[in-house]
């Protein structure tokens, strides 16, 4: 895992993406926020080097993740940065004051058999080099007009049918209970109509933390077509933490 950090000074908050994130789509959710940055780009994303074949599991990426906390006090994790962030506060509920769970595909339970399905059938492609299948997987979950972004995620995650495969079926806290005693002030951010994160997730997380609120966007694919809207509502959130 490599950490680039973009700004300088308090607050510090690092992001932590989903499976599959290109580079600039990474660097989404630290758009306009004061203070450092630290943005993460997971193993066998962009330049880093490929996971261990046993790597993709929750627990594991959540340490890493804790790792490079390096005591930063907030966080975002957009869709598998978000299982991890959750696994890390079940096992340690302080270690965060604010907290930004952006578009979470599972948390206490396994995904919806449709997201499952959908997911394993990224992984065959990706497993197989079948890249048209591929693209075509993704393409049906972008808006229109994007072809680059979709060739840019395509080809990322032809390096990840494992990871894939892997997660199609984790659950991030298998013990609901462990997120009782989380103390951070928790936003999570929903789209609307995103097979592979459904906003009854994004509601069953809400109830699970104890000081939770939802956001949720008119669209499948919010960081795209509320880019805007979405800058400004996490600025709102992580940018009251000033220095002192």
């Amino acid at each position: 895992m490599i950490a680039r950090a973009y700004g300088s000074g308090d607050p510090r908050t690092v992001v932590v993406p989903g499976l599959g994130a290109t580079a600039g789509e990474a660097r989404i959710p630290a758009s306009g926020l004061p203070g450092t940055r630290i943005v993460l780009t997971l193993p066998s994303h962009a330049d880093a080097a490929d996971a261990p074949l046993d790597y993709w599991h929750y627990p594991t990426i959540a340490d890493d993740v804790a790792a490079a906390l390096d005591g930063a006090r907030q966080a975002v994790g957009v869709s598998l940065g978000a299982g991890a962030l959750s696994n890390l506060a079940s096992r340690s509920p302080d270690v965060l004051d604010r907290l930004v769970l952006m578009l979470p595909a599972a948390l206490t339970k396994p995904r919806p058999s449709a997201s499952a399905e959908h997911v394993l059938e990224m992984s065959t492609a990706a497993l197989n080099a079948d890249r048209a299948s591929l693209r075509a997987l993704v393409a049906a979950d972008a808006p229109e007009g994007l072809d680059d972004y979709v060739d840019d995620r395509t080809d990322a995650l032809l390096r990840l049918g494992p990871a894939l495969d892997a997660v199609a079926t984790q659950i991030p806290v298998p013990d609901p209970s462990a997120l009782m005693h989380v103390t951070a002030e928790v936003l999570v951010v929903a789209a609307t109509g995103d097979l592979l994160h459904p906003a009854e997730t994004a509601r069953e997380t809400v109830a699970a933390f104890p000081k939770a609120t939802l956001v949720q966007f008119d669209s499948a694919a919010p960081m795209v077509t509320h880019r805007r809207e979405l800058r400004a509502l996490l600025v709102d959130f992580l940018g009251v933490r000033s220095a002192g």
